[in-house]
């Protein structure tokens, strides 16, 4: 089975009931005739097993190799006393949640009250009646396991939410990019500049859009084929991508060799500034184009638009208007930046 997040989510959905799982019960206790005699009590219980530990300086070792479901705590033992064995379990991540059940030789309100104050979960005089002392091992033994298989299972469904979340984000990045250049697609660009341009209009701030195209890229397809052609856009989607600073600047691949950048809150001065900047770093690339005729390295163009957008308008105009640059930019030579007639 694979580890999907629903076969996660389902593992702690099918955990076994508590009373199908078998207690653990170890014994902590100094005396042998007391351990053979919870020995005898318990022997023939279906689904529960015994263990017995002597000594109180091998007692929390002793649970965290057992791992029981239920401890019985002598009270008074040499060396280590019961009680702060207690605390010590308490103090420990293996033992921390275990139930204990402290063993006393007296019904003493004090001594009782000690031993709840230390940790215990329940108290019995020794030695119980056998009868009793299953009933209550059972009950503990069962609220313990019920509280595990409750932390499993929310263990499992967060992780199976983390792993869910993780797949769609992947699932959105996925959606949203473009396939070659890992930059915005053009379906994501059109969003983006949609909210954008509501938010400029909202909020009468200035918005940039850079229209970038590859100098002459069909010929240089035709003079170093296109997997060489797919590895200019690359190292250019690269290019523009770090120039752009800013949170809110997005950039994308337009279409074929085209990218755009949308600058919120950007003036024409600085929109433009930031075109002769990638234009630069491109040219600065010297990646070879021995047959263009702009230059003899891979060259962009680039036209800069920018508006406030006014109300009851759309979005196409800022494209048209860059649009319309790019092309001033191609006409007047290539590898240059350019800007609509009346925004110089």
């Amino acid at each position: 089975m694979t580890n999907t997040p629903l076969n996660i989510a389902a593992t702690g959905l099918q955990l076994p009931a508590a009373a199908d799982v078998p207690a653990m019960v170890l014994l902590v206790d100094d005396q042998a005739i007391v351990a053979e005699a919870v020995r005898q009590a318990l022997a023939g219980e279906d689904g529960i097993d015994f263990h017995y530990c002597a000594h109180a300086e091998e007692a929390l070792q002793t649970a965290v190799t057992t791992r029981p479901t239920v401890i019985l705590q002598d009270l008074v033992m040499p060396g280590l006393d019961g009680l702060s064995l207690v605390k010590t379990y308490r103090s420990h991540a293996a033992t921390r949640d275990v139930p204990i059940i402290v063993l006393s030789t007296k019904e003493e309100p004090i001594v009782k009250s000690a031993a709840f104050a230390s940790g215990a979960n329940d108290y019995l005089v020794k030695l119980p009646d056998r009868i009793e002392l299953i009933a209550r091992i059972r009950y503990h033994s069962r609220s313990y396991i019920n509280l595990q298989q409750r932390d499993e299972a929310y263990r499992a469904l967060r992780e199976s939410q983390q792993q869910l979340l993780e797949a769609n984000l992947e699932l959105r990045r996925l959606t949203q990019s473009d396939g070659l250049t890992g930059l915005a697609n053009r379906r994501y660009l059109d969003e983006y500049l949609s909210a954008e341009w509501r938010r400029s209009a909202r909020e009468r701030s200035e918005l940039s859009l850079l229209m970038i195209d590859v100098d002459n890229f069909k010929l240089y397809n035709d003079t170093y084929g296109h997997v060489a052609g797919d590895e200019v856009l690359k190292r250019i989607a690269a290019t523009v991508e770090a120039s752009l600073l800013r949170p809110g600047d997005l950039a994308a691949r337009f279409g074929g060799e085209e990218f755009a950048a949308i600058l919120p809150a950007t003036s024409p001065e600085g929109g433009w500034l930031l075109a002769e900047k990638i234009r630069g770093e491109v040219e600065a690339l010297h990646l070879p184009h021995r047959n263009s005729p702009a230059s003899p390295f891979v060259t962009i163009s680039v036209g800069v638009a920018s508006v406030v957008p006014p109300p009851s308008s759309s979005m196409t105009s800022l494209i048209e208007a860059a649009d319309l640059a790019l092309y001033q930019a191609k006409r007047d030579g290539k590898n240059r930046v350019a800007t609509p007639p009346g925004q110089d």
